[in-house]
């Protein structure tokens, strides 16, 4: 099988997987997927071209994808075709060991954190939110409770199970890093001080760079604790970047400022330096293009790394109808994007741990490494 080479058609082919999705002859092929639930979900991991990438399988789009993937071997290699005509090979990431075991009282590990792209540990560290139960305060992409209704995770996973975990992971499946978010709490910490707590014990337990994700703290002191405490990198997600997308997408979370945001952003990069802090944008959701780069040149300006991903509607929340953004979409904002980081000195493979750092929901590395190699 002729293995696919880096070029600029590799970047093609992983923005349009994450806009189409791709079908599966073997659903089973990979370690588990879940369908609803917080994100990534409805994804399979599927390595091109030494890129690990999130392909969505299970949304409406990837039942009529132009791509279909055949059924791996033993050791999870396969062929990727399009509309019959073979691209290349890609592979799957197999089921983690730390996936066989369970806690002492009796807890899943994979209830306690889920293995991400091919070398990264995930949790929810609070599988709730004061915005989730709203109406009219919900992410309307938003599937944090999912996980949880389905009793496919537990809704608080305390530090020491966080630990117990993380070690495992690192000594069965060689886990690089580590993405801990939560969904927000009541109290105007918003999360930073269950991240906090949760990422001591992990450091005490193993030597995992850690990112925390949450919404800005109401005071900026927090970045400090939070740095103490053990967490490399920090992720506040704006995921809509102009007023009117964010009120209608996520009414409640846009009650946080744009201004809180960017104030918040660079008194965190102050703490924990530039490149190490980042945000999750989402284009699709009505942003255009133009005002995405635009926000995207004053976060870089801060040291602040735009990590945009394409939007891919996740079953059962208000947004599962809503269309993914085209390929072509994509590339218009993540060729300039990359041009801009490379330039200013951000790149993902500079990222201690996180979103930006694994890479998976984008393109975006690949384009970065196209200009570096």
């Amino acid at each position: 099988m002729d293995t696919l080479q880096p070029s600029p058609m590799t970047e093609t082919l992983i923005n349009e997987l994450q806009s189409y999705g791709a079908r599966l002859v073997d659903p089973k092929a990979g370690h588990e997927s879940r369908r609803g639930g917080a994100g990534p979900s409805d994804h399979k991991a599927l390595t091109i071209d030494g890129m690990t990438v999130m392909v969505p399988v299970h949304t409406a789009p990837a039942f009529e994808s132009p791509y279909l993937v055949e059924k791996p071997d033993e050791q999870g290699k396969s062929r990727i075709s399009r509309d019959g005509r073979v691209l290349g090979e890609v592979s799957f990431p197999l089921r983690p060991r730390f996936y066989e075991r369970s806690t002492a009282d009796g807890i899943p590990y994979s209830q306690i954190a889920v293995l991400h792209g091919r070398d990264v540990l995930a949790t929810t560290v609070l599988q709730t939110c004061i915005r989730y139960q709203s109406r009219t305060k919900t992410c309307q992409f938003c599937a944090i409770g999912q996980s949880l209704a389905a009793g496919r995770t537990i809704a608080h996973k305390t530090p020491a199970q966080l630990a117990e975990v993380a070690k495992a992971a690192v000594e069965l499946d060689g886990v690089k890093h580590m993405v801990m978010t939560t969904g927000t709490p009541k109290g105007d910490d918003r999360g930073a001080a269950v991240l906090a707590e949760s990422a001591r014990a992990i450091k005490v337990a193993v030597d995992l760079p850690i990112q925390g994700q949450c919404e800005p703290p109401e005071d900026d002191i927090w970045f400090e604790r939070m740095k103490e405490a053990g967490i490399d990198t920090l992720g506040m997600h704006l995921e809509a970047v102009t007023p009117e997308v964010r009120a209608r997408i996520m009414p409640g979370k846009a009650q946080v400022s744009l201004a809180k945001y960017m104030a918040s952003f660079e008194a965190a990069v102050k703490v924990f330096g530039r490149g190490q802090v980042s945000t999750y944008i989402l284009a699709g959701l009505g942003d255009t293009r133009e005002a995405i780069l635009e926000i995207s040149e004053k976060l870089v300006a801060l040291g602040v790394y735009p990590f945009v991903v394409p939007f891919v509607p996740i079953s059962g929340t208000p947004l599962e109808s809503h269309p993914a953004p085209a390929p072509e979409f994509m590339h218009s904002i993540l060729k300039p994007l990359s041009e801009m980081l490379v330039v200013s000195g951000l790149k993902a493979v500079d990222i201690k741990a996180g979103c930006g750092k694994c890479g998976a929901c984008s393109a975006l590395s690949t384009y970065e490494r196209r200009l570096t190699a």
